[in-house]
């Protein structure tokens, strides 16, 4: 992975050595108009803060026609290490169940577990576009380390860095976004789906800690995630205002993981359920304030339909590929069937429909 990252830091170091000339130029100008120094000091700053408040709405416009050259490179990486580590062990990983441990911690490595997290909390550092634009290409190589990275993303680092406190953010985060333990989200339950609003599984207050019961289920990186974003009841008069969210370790006395799903597809990634029987948690486990649950699990949802996007892009690209590949090389009344109008307006409409999703969330993005 070194050469990858090698790669992202030209991107960094180039993005810092930008914003650091735009600064210099702006203040050395306003300087030369008669200002003082400090007063162009301060006035470069706030041109700086409503340039920045202006870029994420430029940014939106410009992906209907082109990514960004620090996009751009981040995509050129991630699709690099997709083509190099990925696909040539993807098919085996989703014949024999197989989690990919090592082009996981790669991709910690690369800042691809924690992309939007600070990289002072070990994450990348990076945006949502940045984020899409890598899950799909390596979801494009390996749709099992796809939904592994976008899971650990959207889903358990987002919440955690955004309600997380300085404690939490240190031992459920920062090790997390840098790859080197896995996350998952325990929403689902066995008799609502994810309708967060009727979370059946409980939490009793015992005064310094709260006991958890109840199952979870179909939870994606269940059997090696070290932690769970779970949430329960712990007030049924409140309703979906009575949900609170946990930050519950692997260890945890009366927590335990069930048996694997035999899925159709993506089976290098686990599912299987999350099984709490009196499960002892300490009182500063509990994510944001009691009764935040709800809002927690509605707002990871948002962001996680991103990265849902994006995996469900990367495997359409992959499929466009084989379908091209195989239309050129398989050969039909004496030439490649690629030939054949109707095989054509087959791909056609296929690479349409691929680029206008990739569109669409670049713009979500």
């Amino acid at each position: 992975a070194r050469g990858f990252l090698s790669c992202l830091s030209l991107v960094r170091a180039r993005r810092a050595h930008r914003t650091a000339s735009e600064l210099s130029n702006s203040t050395g100008l306003l300087a030369e108009t008669g200002l003082s120094q400090n007063r162009a000091k301060t006035a470069a700053m706030r041109a700086a803060r409503l340039l920045a408040a202006a870029r994420p709405a430029a940014g939106r416009a410009r992906t209907f026609m082109a990514l960004s050259e620090e996009h751009d490179q981040i995509r050129q990486v991630a699709r690099g290490f997709a083509e190099e580590r990925l696909l040539p062990i993807a098919g085996e990983t989703d014949r024999l169940h197989r989690y990919p441990a090592d082009e996981i911690k790669e991709l910690g490595e690369l800042g691809f577990m924690g992309m939007m997290v600070d990289e002072g909390l070990g994450g990348g550092g990076m945006d949502a576009v940045s984020y899409a634009v890598a899950l799909e290409e390596i979801s494009r190589g390996c749709a099992s380390a796809g939904v592994i990275m976008s899971v650990n993303n959207s889903l358990y680092c987002a919440p955690v860095a955004a309600r997380g406190d300085a404690a939490q953010c240190a031992e459920f985060l920062a090790p997390f976004a840098a790859g080197e333990k896995l996350g998952c989200f325990g929403l689902s339950e066995p008799g609502n789906g994810s309708d967060a609003g009727a979370a059946s599984t409980t939490a009793v207050d015992k005064g310094d800690h709260f006991v958890l019961n109840g199952t979870k289920a179909w939870i994606t990186n269940a059997l090696e995630a070290d932690a769970a974003v779970v949430f329960a009841t712990t007030d049924k008069s409140l309703k979906h205002k009575g949900i609170s969210a946990f930050l519950v370790d692997r260890e945890a006395p009366g927590f335990s993981v069930g048996a694997p799903e035999d899925k159709l597809g993506i089976r290098g990634s686990s599912t299987a359920n999350l099984i709490f029987e009196d499960c002892a948690v300490p009182k500063a486990a509990m994510l944001g304030e009691p009764g935040d649950g709800f809002k927690i699990a509605m707002q990871t949802l948002d962001g996680g339909r991103i990265g849902i996007a994006a995996q469900a892009l990367g495997i359409a690209q992959a499929a466009l590929d084989v379908a091209a590949t195989y239309a050129a090389d398989r050969q039909a009344f004496g030439k490649p069937i690629s030939n054949l109008y109707s095989i054509q307006h087959k791909l056609s409409t296929m690479a349409c429909a691929v680029e206008g999703a990739r569109l669409l969330t670049w713009r979500a993005a």
